[in-house]
């Protein structure tokens, strides 16, 4: 059992390894010039691979790369760009037009030096460094800085922001199968893929990474992100790796792809968001993007190759963070609602993009009086198999798999990026369905659940996009009437709480309904200028902004409660 602490730098519970310089993401760092060389000949021969070793090919894809390349510096120009982008891909333009004119001689391939220079162009900018030092400032500084705002909020007058009596740990509830994960990190490779609903979630996790003692992991961050200067400080220093989801050219998915593998089978933890983007409807994800999986899945075949029996694992951690509101709820539904319904809905823009905005809505998220759960949910191998403290995979029926034979054919280890383009999307599938288990029920998501489907009912011949315009007056709902569909779903919820369907927070399961009733009115919507739901001065419940009422419904979609009401 790990030992507990509360101690000032913010660990719950001792690090597996104490030594920094134990850590993977620190060794990475170290031989940091040996791992892109071999980075970039493994993504080059992974490029040959998938152009089928045709050199017509090659040189189609090298002209399509400087197309869509051209294009994404003159339309869609980032302030994380390198400074000499414009001149970089000139020169290739330049060296392009000669070999094709025969002016320079090819070599045997044809085109590949051309290649290899934008390949380690890409490798160089997307694998980032690991500072331990800067680590350790960001987690004592984000530590500090989020439990005086946490404190801050508790009371009147700025000595409360000097307070310490709450601690950080009372606001941010880490839970689940942690000590199981703990004892996994110590056998093989742990990848973390939580789900994603606010733009302080990488933030968050990084935190509650680091609070259960595991070592530091690897993350992608978007590149964009990198043009605000205090986040480009911190993700340049704590091994962030760069994502431009601009670029969609064959050569730069497969370096991409190439070191999210190879990292892993250098040992390092990962972080990916399978969702890809925050959920803008507010649901749990139920499509994922398989593409960092699979390059699991290419690293797990890979360690049995190079280690056979003695190969690590690498193993798959679900997790579910829980908030009683979004401060994005706002622009997070308008954008759903524009993509869902085209041109029946205008959206605003989300802007979220300087430092000063930043640090404003990390104040309002910590300073707002409302719990957050973080579920580390049941492990699993890349297949999806449970698998127990020592790392043993089983199937469904309880008989032990090796899993190793998953990518056997005729007696021995192969690549089948078909085979194993299924096992990944099986994988997604997997993680989908334990986010429905694992995801912690708030009081404050019954109520909006229960007020939505009352309003949907009531006005039951119109539209989505219609009930989203009706008027506040038009949007109320007799206490009694609310109560009794809350009570419905309260008794279906602890059902499916005792089977394992799903979690409920502790009001839930042992409060009596008028405290459940309570306690959601006060959190849902908590920071919104317009509620979701309130009580008007008849007493009856109201809803300010039915698309927020809207969002916060959406996180129990998918469990068939509307049958129950």
């Amino acid at each position: 059992m790990a030992t507990k602490v509360h101690n000032s730098d913010g660990w719950l519970y001792d690090p597996i390894l104490p030594d920094s310089s134990t850590w993977p993401i620190v060794q990475l760092t170290n031989h940091r010039d040996e791992f892109l060389k071999e980075l970039v000949e493994l993504s080059i021969q992974n490029i040959k691979e998938t152009l089928g070793n045709n050199p017509s090919n090659l040189k189609d894809e090298l002209a399509r790369t400087l197309y869509t390349e051209r294009i994404r510096l003159t339309q869609t120009p980032w302030k994380a760009d390198a400074p000499d982008e414009k001149e970089f891909w000139s020169q290739v333009k330049k060296h392009m037009v000669r070999i094709n004119a025969g002016h320079e001689n090819p070599n045997a391939f044809g085109h590949e030096d051309l290649i290899r220079r934008i390949v380690t162009r890409y490798a160089e900018e997307i694998a980032g460094v690991f500072d331990v030092k800067a680590y350790d400032f960001a987690k004592g500084f984000t530590t500090f800085m989020f439990s005086r705002l946490l404190n801050a909020s508790q009371g009147k007058g700025f000595s409360r922001f000097w307070d310490s009596r709450h601690n950080l740990h009372d606001k941010i509830h880490l839970i689940g199968e942690i000590d199981h994960i703990r004892e996994l990190a110590k056998q093989g490779t742990v990848i973390v893929v939580p789900t994603h609903f606010s733009n302080l979630d990488s933030m968050l996790i990084g935190w509650a990474i680091q609070s259960i003692g595991l070592p530091p992991v690897l993350y992608g961050a978007g590149l964009n992100l990198f043009g605000i200067k205090i986040m480009a400080w911190f993700m340049n220093r704590l091994g962030a790796y760069k994502v431009d989801r601009r670029k969609k050219n064959t050569l730069y998915l497969e370096t991409l792809k190439m070191y999210s593998e190879l990292s892993l089978r250098k040992g390092c933890n990962g972080l990916f968001f399978p969702g890809g983007t925050r959920s803008r409807s507010g649901m749990l994800e139920k499509r994922l993007k398989l593409g960092l999986l699979g390059t699991a899945l290419q690293a797990q075949r890979m360690n049995f190759v190079d280690d056979g029996e003695d190969a690590k694992k690498i193993f798959v951690v679900p997790v579910t963070i829980n908030y009683n509101f979004v401060l994005e709820a706002q622009s997070l539904i308008d954008q759903h609602l524009k993509i869902s319904g085209q041109e029946q809905y205008y959206v605003e823009n989300d802007d979220f993009s300087t430092s000063s905005k930043m640090l404003r809505f990390i104040y309002k998220f910590f300073t707002a009086s409302s719990e957050i759960a973080v579920r580390f949910g049941t492990p699993m191998d890349l297949f999806g198999n449970r698998v127990d403290e020592e790392g043993r995979s089983f199937d469904p029926h309880g008989h032990e798999v090796d899993i190793k034979k998953y990518f056997y054919s005729n007696g021995e280890i192969t690549k089948d990026l078909q085979r194993d383009a299924e096992y990944t999307r099986m994988l997604g599938e997997r993680i989908v369905e334990r986010y429905h288990c694992e995801a912690v029920v708030f009081c404050s998501q019954i109520l909006a659940f229960s007020a939505f489907r009352i309003f949907k009912a009531r006005y039951n011949r119109m539209d989505l996009y219609g009930l989203m315009r009706l008027p506040s007056e038009d949007l109320t709902i007799r206490p009694k009437q609310l109560m009794d569909s809350v009570d419905k779903i309260v008794e279906r919820l602890r059902e499916m709480h005792a089977g394992g369907e799903i979690q409920l927070e502790k009001e839930i399961l042992e409060g009596s309904l008028s405290n459940i009733v309570k306690k959601g009115i006060a959190n849902l919507g908590i920071y919104h200028a317009k509620l979701p739901l309130m009580f008007n001065a008849e007493g009856d419940f109201q809803s300010q902004d039915i698309k927020l009422l809207y969002f916060y419904h959406n996180r129990l979609e998918g469990y068939g409660l509307h049958k129950v009401i």
